[in-house]
């Protein structure tokens, strides 16, 4: 709980350090790691870090995605909850690597009794995940993650409990 304090701290005086910065940019920047939430981490992999995100989602932001993960060198596992107001959940663990700032991962989860896996994408920014969105694969009748879009589902930093 300290760590999590002071990590966001630390990202807070980060990004007012920033505020006022006019460099003259020109066009989109590539993502560095000074952008990700691992900006402030030795150049060797983190060890035994824990972040936590949600986001919600539907016509009145009724619907819950939680992410929690633990970072070991490389390795990440953590939790990944769906949890809608008025359907089944999803709930289940991931299980993959970190790369960069990017995290490729299996989550294998249960939904209405049965269950079954997915393959995610996410991206470390700042106090924000973001992940590759899903698509639906007509030929196995199951989603996928979508491997040509870009990071547009952002989820946001959070204590974890």
């Amino acid at each position: 709980m300290k760590f999590q304090l002071g990590f966001i701290a630390c990202m807070a005086l980060a990004m007012a350090s920033c505020a006022g910065n006019s460099g003259d940019k020109k066009g989109d920047s590539a993502l560095t790691k000074s952008d990700t939430a691992l900006a402030n981490a030795p150049d060797a992999p983190p060890v035994n870090m824990e972040y936590c995100f949600y986001t919600t989602d539907g016509t009145t932001a009724q619907d819950t995605t939680e992410v929690n993960l633990r970072i070991n060198g490389n390795d990440v596992t953590g939790d990944m909850n769906w949890l809608p107001k008025e359907k089944d959940a999803r709930r289940g663990s991931l299980t993959g690597k970190l790369n960069d700032n990017v995290i490729k991962a299996l989550w294998t989860y249960n939904q209405e009794g049965s269950k079954d896996t997915l393959s995610v994408e996410f991206q470390l920014r700042g106090n924000q995940l973001a992940q590759k969105p899903y698509k639906y694969d007509t030929q196995t009748g199951k989603p996928q993650t979508d491997n040509a879009a870009g990071y547009n589902v952002i989820y946001n930093m959070k204590n974890c409990k």
